[in-house]
């Protein structure tokens, strides 16, 4: 029954062994990063990762950069890929540009943050920012390769492209949001953590990530391919368990001061 609806919602799958590889893997991927978060492998640019702490080189073996520039290294190539795309398909129906007009977006808020938004005090690898850097960069080149497919194909049943721009929108306001209450808890200089209170912080340790996953959830129902589906559903996963292992940090950091009620991602339930 459930596949048997699919045709409705979804573009039918390309016929492109890349597409069908990726989507396997961008969901298998995510979703095993989730997993090891949860048991303490953390991607290497978050709190919970320290460059020095674990580099298996020599200090002056190491190529480190300052977590700003790392940061942009991560973003900027998708950023620039999506706007290219844009420049190089024009003419194209609104859906595709839609898809790619929300990834543009999506990384150019983040650039934003980078280097207005976010405090930094610390470093990143470059063996580490490199294959994260490729990671989005493909991602976001195999969405929008997606989607160019896809438009040699009959139009979903369900048109669900304006829903997925509402989702979008919230997502990234809601997203922004949060990320500016978490930079204004710490001055600049200060290196010290604090719990975040404030906007739906009260509630769940990682608001952000619940909006980053109602970002997602639009993007896929603006492009409506099983790749977007598979991409989004690896990202939950992957947020999922990062929100799960944040939510055990604060808690061994601050101990009684940490609210035991306030969950990991979702309001009242998980």
């Amino acid at each position: 029954m459930a596949i048997s609806f699919l045709p409705t919602i979804l573009f039918p799958p390309p016929s492109s062994l890349f597409v069908t590889a990726m989507s396997i893997l961008s969901c298998l991927s995510l979703a095993n990063g989730g997993y090891m978060e949860t048991k303490g492998q953390h991607i290497q640019y978050s709190k919970f990762f320290n460059v020095e702490a674990t580099s298996k080189k020599p200090k002056d073996q190491e190529s480190k950069l300052a977590s700003r520039n790392g940061m942009l290294l991560v973003y900027t190539p998708a950023f620039l890929v999506g706007l290219a795309s844009l420049m190089a398909f024009r003419g194209r129906d609104l859906r595709f540009v839609m898809v790619i007009s929300a990834l543009i977006v999506h990384f150019f808020k983040r650039v934003i943050e980078v280097l207005f938004v976010h405090k930094y005090s610390g470093y990143m690898a470059l063996e580490a920012a490199i294959p994260i850097c490729l990671s989005y960069t493909i991602s976001t080149v195999t969405m929008i390769y997606t989607q160019y497919l896809s438009q040699a194909s009959l139009e979903p049943l369900v048109d669900l492209k304006h829903v997925g721009a509402t989702l979008f929108l919230v997502g990234i306001v809601g997203n922004f949001y949060h990320h500016w209450i978490l930079s204004s808890l710490r001055e600049k200089g200060d290196r010290q953590y604090k719990i975040p209170t404030g906007g739906l912080f009260d509630l769940v340790i990682c608001p952000h990530y619940l909006f980053e996953i109602l970002e997602f959830i639009g993007v896929s129902c603006i492009s409506q391919t099983m790749y977007s589906v598979c991409f989004t559903f690896g990202t939950i996963c992957y947020l999922m368990g990062r929100s799960l292992a944040t939510r055990e940090w604060y808690v061994l950091k601050f101990g009684e001061k940490f609210n035991k009620d306030v969950k990991a991602l979702i309001p009242y339930i998980f």
